[in-house]
């Protein structure tokens, strides 16, 4: 026992132990698909945003906090009609699913899904949510379902460092987890007075 315990100890007060050479990891993550897809390649690959997420532990310096906003909000793609919102029960059905970017769903034979009940707390009626993102419950009707809430959800949703810097939520637009429809989905689900998250039903 007091082996196992000197052990952790000397492993957390070694710096080059407790925070690991980033280009090691990288070469590491690399080495361990060594068969993916071509496509797969930028995922394999932290850019600029994550690099620096991941030097910082996710709490960049008010500059480069600045920097990466900038650099994401420039990511995103509006819907050309300028309609931020679309079908609540087909965003629902997004919500629900996790499926895309597993190996299993390679190749592709549907659309992806938000998986957004992993990390958060939509509709009453579910009751398995993760926690790891903040409760939406109300989400809309907490904002008045005002217009330029409804801009501002769409461009979380498809960019969360445009609005967090290093959060922990996936870039869905700019990654192309999502398309500019399913977005539009989620945030009517997100939005919409009729939606469940906004009605409690």
């Amino acid at each position: 026992m007091r082996l196992i315990l000197a052990l952790i100890i000397s492993l957390a007060a070694s710096p080059a132990l407790a925070q690991p050479n980033s280009a090691a990891a990288d070469a590491a993550v690399r080495a361990g698909f060594p068969t993916a897809p071509a496509d797969w390649a930028p995922r394999l690959t932290a850019d600029e945003t994550m690099q620096q997420c991941s030097a910082s532990h996710n709490s960049p310096a008010k500059d480069v906090a600045e920097a990466i906003r900038k650099r994401e909000q420039a990511t995103i793609v509006y819907p050309s009609d300028n309609n931020f919102m679309g079908d609540w029960q087909r965003g629902e059905k997004l919500a629900q699913s996790g499926y895309g970017l597993r190996f299993t769903d390679y190749p592709p034979r549907q659309a992806n899904g938000g998986n957004c009940y992993a990390c958060h707390q939509l509709t009453r009626a579910e009751v398995s949510y993760g926690t790891l993102g903040p409760s939406l419950s109300e989400y809309g009707k907490l904002r008045d379902f005002k217009p330029d809430a409804v801009k501002a959800t769409y461009e979380k949703i498809y960019n969360s460092h445009a609005a967090f810097p290093c959060s922990t939520m996936p870039r869905f637009g700019a990654n192309k987890v999502l398309t500019i429809e399913q977005i539009k989905d989620a945030v009517a689900l997100l939005m919409s007075a009729e939606s469940p998250v906004n009605t409690g039903k």
